[in-house]
């Protein structure tokens, strides 16, 4: 699953799975719709942009991990706010990339957790 307000990171991200042959199941571009396509999907992981829209990337991280602890969230941001970063880690992400990305860290952070 893919959550990021973003159309463009959103398609490159689509472009990645597709490289590394995972099956995309959801997208959203803001955070209360990333934690209903969560719920609804159950991807075995979800790359979870942290400055979303209508809720943000650590509370929508904070719901997901509430509604099934064992979630495996690797968050995405532009930022490389150290204290963000330890804060997601903490509250459940399993790993986190730092816009910009390459396809190689992408697809290797995903299949490091893909069941």
């Amino acid at each position: 699953m893919i959550a990021d307000d973003s159309d463009a990171i959103r398609m490159v991200l689509k472009d990645i799975l597709v490289i590394g042959k995972h099956e995309l199941v959801a997208e959203a571009s803001n955070g209360m719709d990333a934690f209903e396509q969560f719920k609804k999907t159950n991807p075995d992981v979800v790359l979870l942009d942290v400055a979303m829209p209508k809720k943000d990337g650590l509370s929508v991280l904070r719901d997901i991990i509430a509604y099934k602890s064992v979630a495996k969230v690797i968050m995405i941001t532009a930022s490389d706010n150290q204290v963000t970063m330890k804060e997601c880690i903490s509250v459940g992400a399993v790993a986190y990339i730092l816009k910009p990305f390459n396809f190689e860290d992408v697809l290797r952070k995903i299949s490091e957790y893909v069941s």
